[in-house]
């Protein structure tokens, strides 16, 4: 069945926020169906960190919905501007990432993003193919196109220079390259978060400058992480990882303030967004969305076993069914003893120290049934005793 143009339109521009523009999008829409030629949606990635959050499945859902109406994804990994990173949104110059890192996450990317994607309908390439071949020659011409005037109104860089905050000029790269790809892609659309709008329409700028039709730029809302407050980032350790497990997604999204309850379905779920007041009690109503959420990147039936554990433990403050059983070997104690930062570390309770000390002075370390709220505590750990740390954190203790 045919879908009208008018409810495409719809469809491909419900929680965006910038849209260059739409006049544009309709145009594109026309031609695509009347030269039955799909349209090609760039997407970018940026393997900084190896795990898809439900961040990105804000954007994955609207490339979804591109090729459900019969268009093409070109998921582009950045694993030739990984090397730079990308400055959006940030304060400081980032550390550029080694070929090794950003490959081992590029292959983590793909594994997981045809849990949202069509892989039929998906094109997946790396900017490496043609930024590595550039010569320096090359680079300058492209540079050309862009002016210092133009980087420094981005908002990020304004708020550095002003702050004298250093900016590398390879920062400067950055967008020059990813609009490059769309060149290269030959890009109808491009996708991206609002902070890389910037970026977005320097792909416009260079598309024209090579004498290629310019794409649309489609832009859509940061969600925010588990904090409320920031954007959803792994960095941050505000994320809810598609990856992860269904009880440990589902424990985040309970823990996410009442607020964004709405914000969580309209973007992670695809659900309109409603201003009416909903008569059930905010726990039934977030109960409901980490189901949802849950059942949609494992299964109804993990969904529901995290729920009845979630009650089990939080409501009713028992253990949960299954605690992972960590050896902890008896040459690690000391006079039978052992730190309690270095238990947490051990447990993988805890990444650093300094994380396991935040923990106990939180007082959100139990040994048993014990508090434990000294971070020099020397403890006698029992064989089969668990360790808690936090609401959803549990470990076993055995002997090697």
């Amino acid at each position: 069945m045919t879908i009208p143009l008018d409810r495409q339109l719809e469809i491909l521009t419900a929680h965006s926020v910038d849209l260059v523009s739409r006049a544009e999008l309709r145009r594109k829409l026309e031609t695509a169906a009347a030269s039955k030629r799909p349209l090609r949606v760039k997407y970018g990635a940026d393997p900084s960190a190896p795990d898809i959050h439900l961040g990105h499945v804000v954007g994955l859902n609207k490339l979804r919905e591109f090729q459900d109406l019969g268009h093409t994804v070109v998921f582009i990994i950045g694993d030739f501007t990984g090397m730079i990173g990308d400055p959006s949104g940030r304060s400081e110059t980032r550390k550029p990432m080694s070929r090794e890192q950003i490959a081992a996450n590029a292959k983590t990317y793909q594994d997981q993003v045809f849990k949202v994607l069509d892989r039929a309908r998906t094109e997946v390439r790396f900017n490496s193919e043609w930024c590595a071949a550039l010569a320096f020659p090359d680079v300058l011409r492209l540079t050309a196109h862009v002016t210092v005037a133009q980087m420094l109104a981005r908002d990020d860089f304004q708020k550095r220079f002003k702050d004298n905050q250093p900016i590398s000029v390879v920062e400067f790269l950055y967008p020059v390259i990813q609009g490059y790809d769309s060149v290269r892609v030959e890009a109808d659309i491009e996708v991206g978060g609002t902070d890389q709008l910037f970026n977005l329409l320097v792909g416009r700028d260079l598309q024209k400058a090579f004498g290629k039709e310019q794409q649309v730029v489609l832009t859509l809302p940061l969600l925010e992480g588990l904090d409320g407050v920031r954007k959803m980032s792994k960095s941050l350790g505000n994320y809810v990882g598609i990856n992860e497990s269904p009880r440990e997604m589902f424990g985040k999204i309970m823990s996410i303030p009442d607020a964004l309850m709405g914000r969580y379905a309209a973007l992670v779920l695809g659900r309109p967004e409603s201003g009416a007041k909903n008569e059930r009690h905010p726990r039934q109503v977030k109960d409901e969305l980490a189901r949802t959420i849950v059942a949609r990147f494992h299964s109804p039936e993990a969904a529901q076993a995290a729920s009845a554990e979630f009650e089990r433990v939080f409501s009713e403050h028992k253990q949960p069914d299954e605690i992972p059983a960590v050896v902890i070997p008896m040459a690690r104690r000391k006079n039978g003893k052992l730190g309690i930062i270095a238990l947490l570390v051990a447990a993988g309770l805890a990444e650093s120290n300094g994380a396991a000390r935040r923990l106990v002075r939180q007082g959100a370390v139990k040994i048993g049934e014990t508090k434990i709220t000294d971070i020099a505590a020397e403890l006698a750990v029992p064989e089969g005793c668990v360790v808690q740390a936090g609401k959803r954190a549990f470990a076993r203790i055995v002997s090697a």
